[in-house]
């Protein structure tokens, strides 16, 4: 299993090593052993480009994900999964506004993320909607679980 980093903000310290390891056990949780993700860290000026380009849409949003699995040439390498891309300005402000840390709302987020990776959508109908909060919320106490045990 191979998950690559790059961090492009100096605003907030990321603990990459600790993000590999969430990394690897949301996608071990998911049966997927040999998987291959990259996650990209970003300011808002950059996430917001990419939410324009790539989804229309104007502003920064929290994470945004790019599946290697769809289109045409998905299955040329069936174990890379694709880029998550996490803005820690947005999700600072939404740690703020939910009173909980940005650790957490980076934690939700990475899963967020991974899931849509895997093909979970929450914005085509309220049942896939639901499907994927339970996962997440599912994910979201295997993280906790096993930072109590490290």
């Amino acid at each position: 299993m191979e998950i690559l980093i790059e961090d492009r903000q100096d605003r907030y310290t990321i603990a990459h090593e600790e993000i590999k390891k969430k990394a690897k056990t949301i996608l071990n949780a998911l049966e997927c052993h040999d998987g291959e993700l990259s996650i990209l860290i970003v300011d808002d000026l950059e996430i917001a480009r990419l939410n324009k380009t790539y989804l229309g849409r104007s502003g920064p949003t929290n994470v945004i994900a790019f599946s290697m699995r769809e289109g045409p040439f998905g299955q040329i390498n069936p174990n890379l999964m694709g880029d998550v891309v996490i803005s820690p300005d947005t999700a600072a402000r939404e740690a703020q506004d939910a009173g909980i840390s940005v650790e957490s709302r980076l934690d939700q987020l990475l899963i967020h993320g991974i899931l849509h990776l895997f093909g979970f959508d929450h914005e085509k109908t309220s049942e896939q909607a639901k499907a994927m909060r339970m996962k997440e919320e599912q994910l979201l106490k295997l993280l906790r679980d096993f930072e109590l045990r490290d």
